[in-house]
């Protein structure tokens, strides 16, 4: 670490450094834990950047998973507009299932958070697509067969 670095933290706290400059704060944080020097360390803001950082995956999960739910419904029910989209909506089904799997493949606890809300991002999807075309009442797909890479609705 360079002596101005060394000096920035000297005449400011890692508190103070977290709101002033969160990249400088992440070096010092991660400079702290590498030498153990546990003393001074910025644990609550720590905790929460730690705790940040698993609500951002979640966030990530919940929003691929809404629109690929969105995309089959438009593969399976508006007919108006398949013809001339169905190949795009198809990419971008693709392209959901594999950012999810991404994720999952990243984080595999999150495969029991994604079942757990998955009937509920299936409804938001419902309710936001309800306004294009008409979805029937027993449109339910489990998450299991939406995730199958040969399932397009």
């Amino acid at each position: 670490m360079t002596w101005v670095k060394r000096e920035m933290v000297m005449d400011s706290n890692l508190k103070q450094l977290h709101e002033s400059d969160f990249n400088l704060w992440v070096e010092q944080i991660k400079e702290a834990i590498q030498n153990r020097d546990f003393e001074g360390m910025d644990w609550d803001n720590l905790l929460d950047e730690i705790d940040d950082m698993g609500k951002s995956e979640k966030r990530s999960l919940d929003s691929y998973m809404q629109r690929l739910i969105e995309h089959i419904l438009k593969l399976k029910y508006w007919d108006s507009e398949r013809e001339k989209c169905r190949r795009g909506w198809m990419q971008e089904v693709t392209n959901f299932r594999n950012r999810i799997n991404r994720i999952l493949k990243k984080n595999p606890s999150l495969s029991n958070y994604l079942k757990a809300e998955y009937s509920d991002l299936y409804q938001d999807a419902i309710s936001t697509m309800s306004f294009d075309f008409d979805i029937p009442e027993d449109n339910f797909v489990e998450v299991q067969q939406i995730m199958e890479s040969d399932y397009f609705g």
